[in-house]
């Protein structure tokens, strides 16, 4: 009797696992979430003009596309001096652990970065990704930073990045309008790099790698790029470039179902673009990058400074206190004809340092009406071909005033720079690319105030490249341009040290 109820008891709780079980493969089977969403667009690469979307603006995972963020800022950093092709990168323990694909790198190992460009713009090499944003920024936490601040400065604007190579991780979103952007934006900004993105395969230093595009470079007539990627979480995802006599057309698709679905619906959308596209529109190639304005000083991250300074932030309120020592130096005889050029200097000198104090501290311009008669006199003098006098070594001007909220400071006319390159001073610092020069300057007056214990001995120098103004320190020793960097990052405010 015993045995036959349990003999009963087992079948039935055997049927009730295979009921179970069915229901769950069934439910499987059938559900739609299995599928990474959808989202595509296309552009005239022309003109920035939308010609077709769907869900362009769905933050979703784009995968191995995240590369193309990793490349430009790489390009970037090339061309403001940062690094070369030629440099030797160190490969983190970070690096050499990523997963496939990977180009076999392996920590402590040394290669060339333009081997780690081609690794990931061509093989799509995890390690290679995230050996260059260790290289650049020290860590993939800071590179993160940078991608993100490099993604607003250049228009994507639904994107957060946070890591170098596109693996899924919570947060690492992006949208089908925001890839599209970048791949516009690395065939307009960096056109002597952009042929990387169409070679089927190239020599990445340890091995001879093959494109993971190459099919549909070889499939679609005038494809010349750019990135695929995939993840199961983000299914097969492309941003894709072709050029037809004066059309180029761009197109990015998220959440393809395989290779040769997500192929052919590029080349569905590359169709659909050149059909759409005029025949003779005028190319309008976007702007340089437009990187936010550091954060108001109150706002700022407490400073990692390591035990090197206090460098406080300046708060609301905060009474700050400024001793204006001068050495005596006899001015030279102004030659004739020089008295308006001069007190024009003069002018834009005041100007100048008076709204990057204000900038700097929140203080209201009238606090420098002190310096008014000074300037004035400074003026006459110019204007009667006198040399100016200045005050002997002990003398010092002390200013004392209370910090009120920050206010925006208008675009300031060029301002009188100084240098000191004695002393191996051959290292400098890069605080971003400016749209204007006045910009440029209000921001390295401000960055000088705010870090003078560091910088003062530098040259601010503002160099104009690539439709932009880069602000930099330049006259810095090595551990001068580290600390500096390493205290601004602190506060949120984009420093890359530039070595000789």
């Amino acid at each position: 009797m015993t045995s036959d109820v349990t003999s009963l008891v087992g079948r039935f709780v055997r049927n009730l696992l295979l009921v179970a079980c069915f229901g769950l493969i069934t439910a499987c089977a059938s559900s739609p979430s299995r599928a990474a969403p959808y989202a595509a667009i296309v552009m005239d690469a022309r003109t920035g003009e939308t010609l077709y979307s769907k869900n362009a603006d769905a933050r979703l995972h784009p995968a191995s596309l995240t590369k193309m963020l990793t490349l430009y800022i790489a390009f970037d950093a090339i061309e403001r001096g940062e690094l070369s092709l030629d440099t030797m990168v160190t490969v983190s323990k970070n690096a050499a652990a990523e997963p496939p694909s990977r180009l076999g790198l392996k920590a402590g190992q040394r290669i060339a970065m333009r081997h780690l460009i081609r690794a990931a713009a061509v093989k799509s090499a995890n390690d290679a990704a995230s050996a260059i944003g260790d290289h650049i920024s020290g860590s993939e936490e800071k590179f993160a930073a940078r991608m993100n601040r490099t993604a607003k400065a250049i228009g994507m604007k639904n994107s957060t990045f946070r890591n170098a190579n596109g693996l899924t991780r919570e947060g690492h979103l992006s949208t089908a309008r925001d890839m599209n952007t970048l791949g516009r934006r690395l065939f307009y900004d960096f056109p002597q790099y952009y042929n990387i993105f169409s070679r089927r395969s190239t020599d990445a230093g340890l091995a001879e790698v093959n494109n993971t595009n190459r099919r549909f470079l070889d499939a679609y007539k005038g494809a010349d790029g750019i990135k695929t990627g995939y993840t199961v979480a983000a299914g097969f995802n492309l941003t894709g470039s072709a050029e037809r006599g004066n059309t180029r057309i761009i197109a990015t698709v998220f959440g393809g179902t395989s290779t040769a679905q997500r192929n052919a619906k590029m080349a569905e959308l590359l169709d659909i673009g050149f059909k759409s596209a005029p025949a003779n529109a005028p190319t309008k190639k976007p702007g340089p990058p437009v990187y936010e304005a550091a954060p108001p000083e109150e706002a700022l991250m407490a400073e990692a400074d390591e035990g090197e300074g206090s460098g406080k932030a300046i708060s609301p309120g905060k009474t700050i206190r400024m001793i204006m020592a001068v050495d005596s130096s006899p001015r030279p005889r102004g030659r004739p004809g020089q008295a308006t050029a001069a007190a024009e200097a003069v002018n834009s000198m005041q100007a100048g340092i008076a709204g990057a104090l204000a900038e700097a501290t929140g203080a209201a311009p009238e606090v420098f009406a002190a310096l008014e008669p000074q300037a004035e006199n400074v003026q006459s003098l110019a204007a009667s071909g006198q040399p100016a006098p200045r005050p002997a070594a002990a003398a010092a001007a002390t200013i004392i005033f209370t910090a009120p909220e920050p206010v925006p400071v208008p675009s300031e006319p060029e301002v009188v720079t100084r240098m000191s390159t004695s002393g191996g001073r051959h290292w400098g610092i890069n605080l971003g690319r400016y749209p204007s020069h006045g910009v440029a300057e209000r921001m390295l007056m401000k960055t000088m105030l705010s870090e003078s214990a560091t910088l003062n001995d530098g040259l601010r120098k503002i160099v104009q490249r690539g439709g932009g103004y880069d602000a930099n320190f330049m006259g810095l020793t090595q551990e001068q341009a580290d600390l500096a960097c390493r205290r601004l990052q602190a506060r949120a405010v984009q420093c890359f040290a530039i070595g000789p």
